[in-house]
């Protein structure tokens, strides 16, 4: 893994740089002329994640947020019908607006199950 290399005579920062001359690739420094043979053929990496889908977020006390809107739809796991709702908050352009209802009794999350959510994570 690439690390942090500084400047043996001015102890500033050693940027990666290629060397046309000798064909490789150097740490020089920005200040001084010093520079030398990088090791590390690696100059930056970037991980990228996997897509990740639409999950339920934490919904503590969203029950008693006044500011969301109520809905009738009844929850899957006490019944009651009111419950708070709001939308999925992914900036993605493939896939759908997504409602998540939090349940003002019992604080359960779910979504409406009229909708097909086979591509939705418990």
């Amino acid at each position: 893994m690439p690390s942090l290399h500084f400047c043996s005579e001015c102890n500033n920062l050693l940027y990666p740089k290629s060397d046309p001359q000798r064909q490789t690739l150097v740490q020089a420094c920005r200040i001084c002329p010093y520079e030398e043979v990088s090791e590390e053929k690696c100059v930056y990496r970037n991980d990228l994640l996997t897509v990740t889908r639409e999950k339920k977020g934490v919904t503590t006390d969203l029950g008693t947020d006044p500011t969301l809107a109520h809905s009738n739809i009844p929850c899957p796991q006490c019944g009651h019908e009111d419950a708070v709702f709001f939308q999925d908050q992914s900036k993605r352009k493939e896939t759908r607006m997504t409602l998540f209802f939090v349940c003002v009794k019992c604080n359960h999350c779910y979504t409406d199950s009229s909708v097909d959510d086979t591509h939705m994570e418990e």
